[in-house]
């Protein structure tokens, strides 16, 4: 299974081996004491983390010092997939067929659109469809409650 990006080592803080990371995810357990997280194939487990102006102070074990925390600016944190049931993740709709209850197909999906009031499922014909309509997902397919005329 590949890991999924969700976030940032932003810069060090303070002089302990501390750094500030900017999450990409809604998963704060991410930086829970005892999580591996991945920066490139190193790994790396949290020690302790506590939110900071809207990021965290994350302790790494095994970096110390300003130098450690240092040589850790800019790297992009992975990790592997979640496993929750009930959630929809991006890499698993790209390349699903878009179909209606009735079997209507809308073609495939090719990107998710970040939108504030729902994101966008967008179709390789050009359709965008607000991914509240996905009633259910299994592997190839989503399906989606479309409201009459929407993709018309």
């Amino acid at each position: 299974m590949s890991r999924l990006e969700v976030g940032r080592i932003v810069k060090p803080h303070g002089l302990r081996g501390e750094v500030v990371v900017e999450l990409t995810t809604n998963r704060t357990e991410r930086l829970d004491p005892g999580s591996r997280l991945y920066a490139g194939d190193v790994e790396l487990e949290v020690l302790a983390s506590s939110p900071h102006q809207h990021r965290w102070i994350v302790t790494f074990a095994g970096v110390e010092g300003r130098e450690g925390s240092e040589a850790l600016r800019d790297l992009i944190l992975s990790a592997e997939p979640v496993e929750d049931p009930g959630e929809l993740w991006v890499h698993e709709l790209i390349g699903c067929r878009l179909v209606e209850p009735d079997g209507a197909d809308h073609g495939t999906v090719v990107a998710v659109q970040a939108n504030p009031a729902s994101d966008l499922l967008v179709l390789d014909g050009g359709g965008l469809v607000p991914l509240r309509f996905v009633v259910e997902h299994r592997p190839g397919v989503v399906v989606a409650d479309l409201p009459t005329g929407l993709l018309d």
